[in-house]
């Protein structure tokens, strides 16, 4: 028997987990559910997705581009004769009568350890939060977002340069081994299912531009965490000279609290010059911003029009950041 899989996904999270499924032996993505084509770009072209763009690749001929899942897509996707579906980041809301039209159901590939971090942005969120590992869920999908009962698990741990971009990166690829591994298993009822415990959950709201401002007077550790977790977006932005101003990287630097007692948060103090960390050998303290508790220092900036560059740099071509107020 071969297993007829509708994959949903959209972005590039989306694209290993595709993969898993199309190289499943006994197995056939009989029809791809993405996200309209779209405009990008300065051409304002529209653009396919990246689940299309490799969807479209390996051959594939059967897409469903709907803004909103309504009854005529079940329809059209119940005449395929679907066993099983899988979701990857679709961007759908999939409502009860899709869900119906699967006997195997509608299992999702979601980046965290559920019941932690239900909703769109999990795998910022987790950085956000401090989190020491995260990972990705294999779950069955019901219409309550990611409250499911659990198939599977694989953990990860978060290192301290991990941005929302690598670690996304890991647990896509994470996540599409595990589907590999779980889905045929699921299909033939050789996986018991676990309620998650809803005690225990949290949710990871959907981002907007203005998360990515930065708020000097939290601390240190706090900024840094939202630098690495809006990057590549919405990306953490202050203001320098009245415009935006980018930071890509940076590092927490504990400083005794008479250093920065009398210094507004904000303010560009010169750094030492001393190594920051063993995990970024050869970057070191050359501009420091005061926090509310602790001070960042600044690695990687941006300017409008310019390019993301090293503070070493930046510093060469303006030295009047030193003493200057961010925000």
């Amino acid at each position: 028997m071969v297993t007829r899989i509708v994959f949903f996904g959209s972005p590039d999270y989306a694209v290993p987990s595709l993969r898993a499924c199309l190289g499943l032996p006994d197995a056939a993505v009989v029809a791809v559910v993405t996200q309209p084509d779209r405009p990008r770009g300065r051409s304002g072209a529209p653009q396919m997705t990246a689940v299309k763009l490799a969807a479209v690749a390996a051959g594939v001929t059967t897409f469903f581009q709907p803004e909103k899942v309504r009854r005529d897509t079940t329809e059209a996707l119940r005449a395929l004769a679907p066993d099983v579906g899988v979701v990857a980041a679709s961007g759908h809301i999939l409502p009860n009568h899709l869900l119906e039209a699967f006997p195997y159901q509608v299992v999702n590939v979601h980046a965290s350890l559920l019941p932690r971090h239900r909703g769109a942005s999990p795998v910022a969120s987790a950085i956000l939060a401090g989190d020491v590992s995260s990972g990705a869920t294999i779950m069955r999908v019901v219409r309550e977002v990611d409250a499911g009962p659990i198939l599977a698990q694989v953990e990860t741990h978060i290192d301290p340069l991990d941005t929302a971009g690598t670690l996304t990166d890991r647990i896509a690829d994470l996540g599409a081994q595990l589907l590999a591994h779980t889905l045929p298993r699921w299909v033939a009822g050789e996986v018991e299912e676990r309620p998650q415990d809803a005690s225990e959950a949290t949710f990871a709201p959907k981002l907007s531009r203005a998360d990515g401002t930065i708020d000097w007077s939290q601390p240190a550790e706090a900024i840094w965490r939202r630098v690495r977790a809006f990057h590549p977006w919405p990306l953490a932005t202050t203001t320098y000279r009245g415009e935006p101003f980018l930071v890509h990287q940076a590092w927490p630097v504990d400083l005794p609290a008479a250093f920065t007692s009398d210094v507004a948060p904000g303010t560009v103090l010169p750094g030492d010059g001393e190594d920051l960390t063993p995990l970024l050998p050869g970057r070191t303290a050359r501009a420091l911003v005061a926090c509310g508790t602790g001070a960042l220092a600044l690695l990687e900036v941006q300017r409008p029009g310019k390019r993301p560059t090293p503070i070493e740099a930046y510093l060469n071509g303006d030295r009047e950041l030193i003493g200057s107020r961010l925000g």
